[in-house]
Formats: C-alpha cells, structure tokens, sequence
C-alpha cells in the first residue's frame, strides 16, 4: 500500500500529467492518430496554464487550511502535543547532517515554542523515512536533535521512528500514547493536512485537539490568473491535489472517519 501511494503521486501529480499528455500527444502524432494528437497536447497545455498560471493551487490550499481554524488563544494547560513528520529535508540531514527543515518546518517551531511555554507538557514526535528506498533518517530522528540543541530535554520526548505516512502515524501513536499514559493532546501539523489527519486520527479513536500551522496561503485567495509566480503556484497545487488524492483514497480505504473531515 505505501509504495502503491508514492508511486499514485509520483504519475498523478499535475506536472506528471502534463508531461505524460504531451508525450502522448506526440506518440499520436507520429502514429498519425490526429484526434489523440489534438487532445492530449491541449489536455497538456491545460494542465501546464492552470498549475503556472492561476490561483487554483491556492484556492484549494486555502479551502484545506480553512477546514480546521487555528485556535484563538493558546490553552490554558497543555499535557502533550503530538507533532507529524514532514517538516525536515530528510536526504540533506542524512548527508550533512543538523536538522535541516523544509517549508513545513514551522510544525517543529510551534511545537517548541508551545514547549517552552508549557514545560511539563510531553511531546511526540510522529515520522520516519516517508521514502520508497528507505535509505535516509527519519522525522522523529531529526527532529529529537533540533529540540534537544534548542534546549529541551530528551526525556521529554516520545518518538515514533518508523511511520512512513498518516496513517501509520496515527496507528503507532496510538500505542505510544496508551504506553506513556498520555490523552488529549495537541495535533500540530500543516493546516491544509490537518483535515485528513483528524479524519485518521478519529478513526483510530484518538481525541485530540486540532493545532493547525505552517499556513501557504492567505486566507483572501480567488480564483483567477497569476503569471507573477508560476513555481509556487504549481507547488501549490500539486499540493491541493495530493491532498485531495490522499482524502480521497483514505476514505475509500476505509482509514478515515469521513471524506472531508471538519470540525
């Protein structure tokens, strides 16, 4: 199942779809098939001016990171948090070492913000190697080094080493959260993932609270074109899709507790 996932995103993803539309476009051209031809070289060209040109990334982004609002204020009294993985450049760290992070890094600067607020509060820490070769550190390895050089203790820490995605992030952290006599923790993660997350982590029957960060888009976006930053809107629907990708196939799957999740 895990690497039937990566390899659905590695062809389902928008520039994948264009490239392959425009290699069939060309096959069917030289094969002399003209409606093929037509239509699979507009159907690239589609995907390619949607993914660099307009807002839609975006606007679907938003809609995610709008699902589960951030809470107002922080709370009163925090037990644990429960950060997933996704927030370090695994291959980097694994080459040279530190704790290199990537654009979600702000799930491992909330939790230790939070941390240090609230000093008595447990924290876990939820990711390994989400590759296909599982040849680099995980998550959970990385993030221990990036707290501990920060100042927090290692004691404090309860990690899950080994889930290569949420589903397995939510499986195993509910076994450490039944060993460690833990209950009601935050779930810090990106905001346009948090829907899919709590879906998971409902159906595996574990009460947390939504803590929602890492936020992409602006929270005022609209459909319609942008042709002042094509990479990041591409970026960001491919991040829109997959997430939808990843709603989708849970739900069918049976490992989430609703299609799109709310609060």
């Amino acid at each position: 199942m895990f690497v039937f996932s990566k390899l659905v995103w590695i062809f389902g993803q928008p520039l994948s779809l264009a490239f392959f539309f425009g290699v069939s476009g060309l096959i069917g051209s030289l094969v002399r098939r003209r409606f093929v031809a037509i239509a699979s070289s507009l159907l690239s060209v589609l995907i390619l001016f949607v993914a660099l040109y307009t807002t839609a990334g975006a606007y679907i982004v938003q809609g995610l990171e709008e699902r589960f609002p951030h809470p107002a204020a922080d709370p009163a009294d925090l037990k644990c948090m429960i950060v997933l993985g996704g927030a370090t450049q695994n291959e980097v760290t694994t080459a040279r070492g530190g704790y290199e992070m990537d654009s979600a890094g702000d799930r491992l600067v909330e939790t230790l913000r939070l941390a240090q607020k609230f000093p008595q509060a447990r924290i876990v820490v939820s990711g390994g190697d989400g590759s296909i070769s599982g040849k680099y550190e995980g998550d959970a390895v990385i993030s221990e080094r990036f707290f501990v050089a920060l100042g927090l203790s290692k004691d404090r820490l309860v990690e899950d080493t080994t889930s290569r995605t949420t589903f397995e992030n939510a499986v195993n952290t509910k076994q450490l959260l039944a060993q460690n006599d833990l209950s009601g923790c935050l779930l810090i993660t990106s905001g346009f993932h948090m829907p899919r997350s709590m879906g998971i982590f409902r159906k595996q029957g574990i009460d947390v609270v939504p803590w929602p960060v890492d936020y992409r888009s602006t929270g005022k976006e609209t459909l319609g074109f942008d042709f002042t930053q094509p990479s990041l809107n591409a970026q960001l629907l491919a991040t829109g899709v997959r997430e939808w990708i990843g709603l989708v196939g849970y739900y069918a799957a049976g490992r989430t507790s609703a299609l799109y999740p709310s609060p």
